[in-house]
């Protein structure tokens, strides 16, 4: 199934896949119409644009993420010409049958169709460019950085309801050295210098948040 609001874009590719051995049960230049064939059709392979009629932003990638959740055997290839950091990895999350590549990458025929037969077999396939959005995102939006492997530990534990005393045990640690630990969190996730117990609430807000 095909998804393209460019009618010759999308013809064309129509044309190539057919000549390598794939079938196609249809063709849509909207989310809509995408939906309802392949609900009618159950294909194997969805391949969609991101921007699509009317208002050209996220259509396709929404209709992706319907066609995911309801037909979870289709495999899903979006295939466009710009990066959509958050909604792509919201759909690439479960890392099986799906794709996201970008169009003006795509120089290859032979190995294209190649990424195309292996994320229908159950493979899941990335554009560098995407990974790269995808890694500077993690970095700039995940304010659990500052904190070292052992603070994060500590902080695991308390997101678990454990006190000071049962984190020291868990972790074969000193209670004092817990609250070192604890103390140094606080202050790099600049939490509001309020009750302690108050910002340890907002220290395990904040690591749920990340997850």
């Amino acid at each position: 199934m095909l998804a393209d609001d460019d009618v010759l874009l999308r013809e064309g590719l129509a044309g190539l896949l057919e000549r390598s051995g794939f079938e196609v049960v249809g063709q849509s230049g909207d989310a809509a119409e995408l939906l309802a064939l392949v609900r009618e059709h159950r294909p194997e392979l969805a391949i969609v644009d991101i921007r699509m009629p009317p208002s050209h932003t996220t259509e396709g990638i929404e209709a992706a993420h319907v066609i995911r959740e309801e037909l979870p055997d289709t495999a899903i290839v979006v295939l466009s010409a710009h990066v959509q950091v958050e909604r792509a990895m919201d759909l690439l999350a479960n890392g099986e049958r799906s794709g996201y590549l970008l169009k003006s990458r795509v120089t290859d025929v032979d190995e294209f169709i190649e990424t195309l037969e292996r994320i229908v077999r159950g493979a899941s396939v990335d554009d560098p460019v995407l990974v790269q959005e995808l890694v500077a995102a993690r970095r700039v939006d995940d304010p659990l950085d500052v904190l070292s492997p052992r603070e994060r530990e500590v902080l695991s534990l308390m997101a678990e309801g454990r006190s000071n005393a049962g984190i020291a045990r868990q972790l074969w640690i000193t209670e004092g050295t817990v609250e070192k630990h604890v103390h140094s969190i606080l202050n790099k996730l600049r939490l509001p210098a309020t009750e302690d117990d108050q910002r340890r609430v907002l220290a395990v807000i904040a690591f749920l948040d990340a997850r």
